[in-house]
């Protein structure tokens, strides 16, 4: 049977798809059911890149994965300090490790988190910018190891409501079986679903009832109202710092990605 290791973070761990008992399942689940696939779920909620080299890639290459997925970057963009550069650092090896290893390698473009939030101008811009420097080098990676790689920040649907949960951070069961059904389809395109004998694609339509209005006001009454503190306190700083200083200077204060011009070479050689 295929081995299938998914790596990421909260995304990947379910959030979001609450099932009936009360845990969460998510696209992964999901996706390796449509394969026959047994599924390894290493991902761990607030998890980073620097935290899926040091903590999940040990656990997944332990499993000897025919198939691996590598989904982050939200938190790197949401917390302080930022670096695109170190990202880079961080997804490169994680990727050249599973791909040395033998396994086909699931990545993603992320979409702006700011246009869900609906936040402001001033403090969606620059959350952009690094969305944009996270999605660049991860567009390098898939490009340097030939990854599955699903293009969500290009694609509409992404930004459709119905694909994300009450705290428009996480997808819902739709929004799951979304990004179920794209990496399926990409599969497909690339004549590797040729490989899984018992493969059917995954229903889009959710098959449970979505939350209630009143249950996703007690959510916001409670876990909603811890998400939002912690944000205040770790995730608004910071963009107030960044907004601060593109009306100063008129430029973002941000890393500039150095993965394709000279720092490329060197991150590759660490992990080749």
């Amino acid at each position: 049977m295929t081995v299938f290791a998914a790596l990421g973070d909260s995304t990947t761990a379910g959030f979001g798809d609450r099932l009936p008992n009360h845990t969460w399942r998510g696209w992964a689940p999901i996706f390796a059911e449509a394969l026959g696939a047994r599924l390894h779920n290493f991902a761990t909620s607030g998890a980073r890149a620097a935290d899926l080299e040091r903590d999940q890639l040990p656990q997944a290459l332990s499993v000897k994965p025919d198939l691996a997925a590598v989904l982050i970057g939200t938190n790197d963009t949401l917390r302080d300090p930022f670096s695109s550069a170190r990202f880079a650092e961080h997804l490169d090896r994680t990727v050249a490790a599973l791909r040395r290893a033998g396994a086909h390698v699931l990545t993603i473009r992320l979409p702006e988190p700011g246009r869900m939030f609906g936040l402001p101008g001033p403090l969606a811009r620059p959350l952009a910018r690094r969305m944009a420097e996270i999605n660049q080098a991860t567009d390098l990676v898939a490009a340097r190891y030939d990854t599955i790689h699903f293009d969500a920040a290009g694609n509409p649907d992404s930004y459709d409501r119905q694909m994300w949960s009450v705290d428009r951070l996480h997808p819902s069961e739709r929004g799951h079986r979304f990004i179920a059904c794209s990496y399926f389809d990409l599969l497909t395109e690339r004549g590797l679903i040729e490989g899984f004998a018992a493969a059917r694609r995954p229903s889009p339509d959710p098959n449970g009832r979505p939350p209630s209005v009143p249950a996703q006001a007690f959510w916001l009454a409670t876990a909603g109202t811890q998400w939002v503190i912690r944000r205040s306190t770790d995730l608004l700083p910071g963009l107030l710092r960044l907004a601060w200083a593109e009306w100063r200077h008129g430029s973002p204060d941000l890393d500039l990605l150095d993965l394709e011009l000279g720092g490329g070479d060197e991150v590759h050689g660490r992990v080749a």
